[in-house]
């Protein structure tokens, strides 16, 4: 018998391997956190296969998502990252990603970690949501809409509140698997 997957997923073979090893499974390290959060601000605009069909690209692209090497990119790394086809050559999304793992590093500093900080709006326990279908699922909400406010005002880009929704989903924040996915009471 075949487990049932949330519909978003069904019939790409990459996408039912992220939907059932990753997707809404809750992540507390910082380093797994930026990678997500780079990876969403790319996404910004496109859609989430594109990402996850180059995010190996976009790993060999940004020293495996290292947040301290990425804070010090200079122009000339700038320019080779905006001349690699294997990633989404946006000058704006690439600086935003420079300048994020600078601020991810501030708020790393006061809080202890950025997994206490993100973490800290849902007191460290997922928001179980109860969707038949992900097509009920919101794009923001209000929780999303205070956490995209709070990173902006500590200088992140491109973190608008639909890029911090789908962020909470990805990092296990909200749990929003359909309810008859196998996936929903495993995560």
């Amino acid at each position: 018998m075949q487990k049932h997957r949330c519909g978003w997923c069904v019939g790409d073979e990459l996408y039912e391997a992220y939907h059932d090893k990753e997707w809404g499974d809750p992540v507390k390290d910082d380093d797994t956190l930026f990678e997500f959060l780079v990876l969403e601000t790319f996404q910004a605009g496109l859609s989430w296969i594109t990402i996850l069909r180059k995010r190996e690209n976009f790993r060999n692209a940004f020293d495996n998502f290292d947040y301290k090497k990425i804070a010090t990119y200079e122009q000339p790394k700038i320019d080779s990252l905006l001349l690699d086809a294997g990633i989404i050559r946006n000058k704006l999304k690439i600086n935003a990603t420079i300048s994020n793992a600078q601020a991810f590093m501030e708020i790393q500093k006061e809080f202890g970690s950025f997994s206490n900080y993100i973490w800290g709006f849902v007191d460290g326990k997922p928001i179980k949501n109860t969707f038949k279908n992900y097509k009920d699922a919101p794009v923001n909400t209000p929780l999303s809409d205070k956490i995209s406010k709070d990173l902006k005002k500590r200088g992140f880009k491109f973190v608008g509140s639909t890029v911090i929704y789908a962020t909470m989903q990805s990092i296990g924040m909200v749990n929003d698997h359909e309810i008859n996915c196998f996936r929903y009471n495993e995560v």
